[in-house]
């Protein structure tokens, strides 16, 4: 009894001139006669063609099992005509032919048998004519099977039909690419739900946001609004303390916010101490901004004068921010220069930074205190503020100007306020003497070139009746 066409047996045909095929083991290579006809008689575009050619043919067993339950290499009953029936897809033809061995051998087909039909597919239409009416049906069925079968095909086969049908021409509306995606999609992990965001209140508002590691993208606006909705018990000293240091970190000069600081810092004195107090007044002394609150610096006095020998650090720290605000209280500074207290600090770890701050407080004791008189600090304990050709007589003498260069960061943002620090610096030359010529950041950038750099400082020398060159000094 003859067998039907197209339907697969124990033995597969010869492969016809020109065919490559690859047993269970061997890796696959297309024969040069074969690469060479499909190159001359391609009609397909450069791009679809190298993607067709140049993709690796699927090798069966390797892309997993399926529900017909696959067996690997040299294993199972099926293992020879299920390798037959690849050859026979890879040597097929026509389109038609190949359908006919999908369509007819239900049994022996496997997932990795349809990625094999899609790329002979391509081969064929890159080295025949356009296909006839009858060859347009065969490609519809083509698609039918694959679309009835890829619910059973695992990612990476779904992955190769998918490029596969975009290389053969396939539209993205077609429904054989509509069904592979969707399965693809199918494949895609879920993604977790949101967590869900617990109801937060004005002052957990205020701490979450600037607990934020990116503080600049909070706007001052919210942070006024998330303090103004708090309750007074949810303004704790660890809130506050945050909006000190943000505001201190990016030289946010707000007064309503810095007011809110001063007026805490007073309710709350009884319950703080200095290394607390020391961060909530550093943004007053850093941005330059004395506070409305009347009871500000006596409720300062208080704490220093309760806290002073507790932590000598913090109390430094609290004269240095006043020192800034020019509000240097007398009783404070006596403590801190006796001997007692120097005694103390210089076994400490801390000692070298407090005796640099006691030298500027010395500094601004002399400079700006004419009515102190009090104990000052030992000169052997003092450390240089200035370079010493600055703090001469000599040199006061030659230099009748200096020079203060002015960038950015040395004001206040968005503001013409210098910051505490730069402003006591230009304070305590001029009170040593000096005249003091700024140079703004924004006149200095406008400059192109030395020549108009020396023509810009010699005007601006001139302001001051003064020359450029040896003549002037």
């Amino acid at each position: 009894m003859r067998r039907p066409r197209g339907e697969l047996g124990s033995r597969a045909p010869r492969p016809t001139e020109g065919a490559t095929c690859a047993g269970p083991g061997e890796s696959w290579s297309p024969s040069p006669n074969s690469m060479l006809r499909v190159l001359l008689a391609a009609q397909a575009s450069a791009a679809q063609l190298s993607g067709l050619l140049l993709f690796p043919p699927i090798q069966p067993f390797c892309l997993g099992p399926s529900k017909w339950g696959d067996h690997p290499p040299g294993g199972g009953p099926h293992t020879g005509p299920v390798q037959g029936l690849q050859r026979l897809l890879e040597q097929a033809r026509s389109p038609g032919e190949l359908v006919r061995w999908l369509s007819q051998n239900p049994t022996k087909v496997r997932a990795h048998h349809y990625p094999v039909a899609l790329r002979r597919l391509g081969q064929l239409l890159g080295s025949q004519p356009p296909p006839p009416a009858v060859e347009q049906t065969s490609l519809q069925d083509l698609s039918q099977l694959i679309i009835r079968n890829c619910p059973s095909f695992d990612i990476h086969t779904i992955h190769v039909c998918l490029h596969l049908a975009v290389l053969l021409g396939f539209p993205s509306d077609a429904p054989l690419v509509c069904a592979l995606e969707q399965e693809r999609r199918f494949r895609l992990p879920l993604k977790p739900p949101p967590p869900l965001q617990p109801v937060l209140r004005g002052g957990q508002r205020l701490e979450a946001a600037l607990s934020c590691p990116h503080f600049l993208r909070h706007p001052q606006q919210h942070l006024i609004r998330s303090l103004a909705e708090a309750r007074p018990e949810e303004l704790t000293p660890h809130v506050m303390v945050l909006l000190a240091q943000h505001l201190a970190r990016h030289r946010l000069r707000e007064p309503q916010l810095l007011e809110a600081i001063a007026h805490f810092l007073v309710v709350q004195e009884a319950q703080l101490n200095s290394k607390v107090v020391q961060k909530l007044v550093l943004p007053f002394g850093r941005l330059n901004y004395f506070p409305l609150e009347q009871q500000f610096m006596p409720c300062l006095e208080r704490i220093l004068a309760r806290e002073a020998g507790v932590a000598p650090l913090a109390t430094v720290n609290i004269l240095m921010s006043l020192c800034q605000l020019r509000c240097l209280p007398f009783r404070a500074l006596q403590f801190v220069f006796s001997p007692g207290f120097i005694n103390h600090i210089s076994g400490t770890p801390h000692a070298l930074i407090v005796r640099r701050y006691l030298s500027l407080l010395d500094t601004a004791v002399e400079l700006e205190l004419p009515g102190y008189q009090g104990p000052r600090l030992p000169r052997k304990q003092k450390v240089p503020i200035f370079p010493q050709p600055l703090i001469t007589d000599r040199a006061r003498r030659k230099y009748r100007v200096v020079l203060m260069l002015q960038e950015r960061w040395h004001f206040c943002r968005d503001s013409r306020v210098l910051l505490g620090s730069r402003a006591l610096r230009e304070r305590h030359l001029g009170l040593l003497g000096y005249q003091l010529l700024p140079l703004p950041f924004e006149e200095l950038e406008s400059q192109r070139g030395l020549h108009q750099l020396k023509s810009y400082l010699r005007q601006k020398l001139q302001t001051l009746g003064l020359r450029w060159g040896p003549e002037g000094g």
